[in-house]
């Protein structure tokens, strides 16, 4: 696991590509937005390989309308590497670069139709909270604090 640079935006994109299309995505990020994830210190993309094949994938950005959080968005395991503990180890990430940049709060969005997605994020900790964006599809919105590292 390991964050994107640009050397490796061709596969990043390519990882979030089939995200939007696996899952209907309407309000999607460009080129120019995910340009910006590769090169902020604050909103990296995460990937994952299996045996040197791109595998999934996680990416993070600052929420500044809410407090010492960042939002959690494409989070995306390709099907062929599903069950094997892939998106947890992304998510574990994804927690530990926000601890380290000394974030309290992870939020995220997420539709209904995505019940296994649901079950994921419930199942690590991830609690229902107030709408916090103006997402069109989503229909779901959950946080997790995160303990302070000391």
């Amino acid at each position: 696991m390991f964050r994107a640079t640009a050397a490796e935006a061709a596969t990043a994109f390519a990882l979030i590509e089939e995200y939007y299309e696996a899952i209907g995505v309407v309000a999607r990020d460009g080129r120019a937005a995910l340009e910006h994830y590769l090169e902020s210190p604050e909103s990296p993309i995460f990937l994952v390989t299996v045996d040197g094949a791109p595998a999934g994938c996680v990416m993070l950005r600052p929420l500044p309308q809410v407090e010492s959080a960042l939002e959690v968005k494409r989070l995306w395991v390709r099907p062929e590497f599903r069950r094997h503990g892939l998106a947890h180890r992304l998510m574990q990430k994804a927690e530990e670069f926000a601890q380290e940049k000394g974030f309290a709060w992870l939020y995220l969005d997420t539709k209904d139709d995505l019940e296994a997605a649901i079950r994921f994020y419930l199942g690590s900790g991830y609690e229902r909270c107030a709408r916090y964006n103006d997402n069109p599809q989503a229909t779901l919105f959950l946080r997790k604090h995160l303990p302070r590292q000391v």
